[in-house]
Order: structure tokens, then sequence, then C-alpha cells
């Protein structure tokens, strides 16, 4: 037991070791990177060396030997670090920050954990204690937090979704910056796939699920071929957003701005090869 231990941590120094020889000489560069090299990064969230090529740190590929973190995970506690505290760190290497408030909507365990150990942070969840419903937030919440983590939430959100937002920087003090993901496309407008929803259920028969409606006006409306993110009958997909509309769900919220964070920050692992749902930042005003 106690060889192998030794053997894991001089495996560890060697990996850390040739991840800062291999950063001072290259950079964080993707398009100074030959294709197909691997690539050593230090996983930020629990702080395991690790490598794999461009092509590997995909969103959604766990790419951390240890933790098992992907792209988008890493890329929350990276956003935390570098718009909060104001530079990227290691969440393993940062001082205790109590004094910083933050609230997750069903964040992963690889970023929540981390991040309540240094913050005083709350991970909170739709269906579960602790609650919440970010379409229709307890009022005794409003302006309490630094930062809120909403990472592939919003289109689970029941329609109308413009309420998620303004409840998002309801939340905030001012200041506060809401570090944000969803899947996007590039179109001109989001799709809703259920706009006219009010009174619904969802149904399963033999693996096959239907949502029934009726709107507002008492019409009857039956949906099929739904898509679930996580399993079905808890997390249905509302609509596919774009990024236009985003940005406009933002500014009519009365966030002062929003960024594309799709900055790669290769020393994590963090790589966005594509152009569509990437992270995003929007900045409540100081």
């Amino acid at each position: 037991m106690i060889q192998h231990l030794v053997s894991a941590r001089r495996y560890t120094r060697r990996q850390a070791m040739r991840l800062k020889v291999w950063w001072r000489s290259r950079g964080g560069d993707p398009a100074r990177t030959p294709a197909g090299a691997s690539i050593p990064f230090l996983c930020n969230l629990c702080g395991a060396p690790n490598e794999g090529t461009l092509a590997a740190l995909s969103r959604e590929a766990l790419t951390c030997t240890h933790c098992g973190s992907n792209v988008r995970f890493r890329a929350m506690g990276y956003l935390v670090t570098r718009e909060v505290v104001g530079r990227p760190m290691p969440l393993p290497d940062l001082p205790l920050r109590k004094d910083i408030s933050g609230i997750g909507l069903s964040d992963a365990p690889a970023y929540a954990r981390p991040l309540a150990d240094k913050f005083s942070y709350e991970n909170t969840f739709y269906h579960t204690e602790p609650r919440l419903d970010i379409a229709d937030i307890d009022g005794a919440r409003a302006g309490r937090y630094d930062f809120i983590i909403a990472s592939d939430v919003f289109e689970h959100v029941a329609p109308p979704v413009a309420r998620a937002f303004a409840n998002a920087r309801r939340l905030l003090k001012p200041g506060g910056k809401l570090i944000f993901t969803v899947p996007f496309t590039l179109e001109n407008d989001t799709i809703e796939h259920y706009p006219e929803l009010y009174d619904w259920s969802l149904a399963e028969h033999e693996g096959n699920w239907t949502l029934t409606n009726r709107t507002r006006d008492g019409r009857q409306q039956t949906f099929t071929d739904l898509v679930f993110h996580g399993g079905p009958g808890s997390t249905l997909e509302m609509r596919l957003f774009s990024r236009a509309a985003l940005e406009r769900e933002f500014r009519e919220a009365g966030f002062a701005r929003v960024r594309i964070a799709a900055e790669p920050y290769l020393p994590f692992g963090i790589h966005w090869p594509e152009p569509w749902s990437v992270p995003m930042v929007a900045y409540a005003d100081a």
C-alpha cells in the first residue's frame, strides 16, 4: 500500500513538472498545438494532472481521470476565479473567500464541492432541498449573491423563459456575475418546442414519452418525440436557444452587458472548437 502511494506521488510530481515545462515552451494557444499532440493540463477542480489531445477536449467528454470533469465543468471553475476573484486559479490552491457568496442551479458535484469549500456557496435544486425554482424565486434571496452558476439549466425552464433571466438578475448583488451555459445555435432566434405550455403533464408507455398540454384558451395539444437531458421524466428540453436571442434576453432582463466566454485555457484543459454552446458571462450593474 505504501509503495503504491509513493509511486502515485512520484507520478504526480513528474506530470506537474512536465506540465510546467510544456506551457513555458508553448503557451496556451491551440493554434500552436500540432494536430494529435498530447497536451498536459491540470484539472482546476481537483488539482489532478492529466493529458489529452485537442480533439479529446470536447464540451461533454469526461477528460479528468481523477474527478471525471469535462470541459464545461472546468470552465465553470475557471470563470468563477477569473471573473469573481480576478485571475484563473485551480480551486484547490484558492485561499478561503467566505466573504464571496454564490449560488448554483443543480451544479455538478465536480465543481460544486470545491466551490463550497472556498466560498459561501450553496448548490440548489428544482426537485429537492435546498430548493430554488429560478422561474419563481423567494424574494428573501434577492440581491444576495456575488455570482450565480446556471450551467445547462435554462433550456429546461417552462415558458416563458424570460422570467428566469429576470430572476437571475434579481438574485445578484450590484456588480454580480451570472456564469451561464446552454446549448445554443447561431440562428436568428430560439426555437420554442412548446410555446403555449400551460396545464401539462408527461406520460410514459413502453419507453415512449408523451407530453399532453391544455392551452390557456382550452385547446388540447399532444407532443411526442420529446428530448430529455440526463434521463426521461426529469429534464425535458423546452427549447433550443440561439446566441442572438440569448443576448436579447440578458439585455431585457436588465444585465448591463454580456460577453461570450469562448476563450481557450489549455493549462486547465479548456478548449472550445466550435462557436456554439460556449459559456457566457452576464454582468449586473456595479
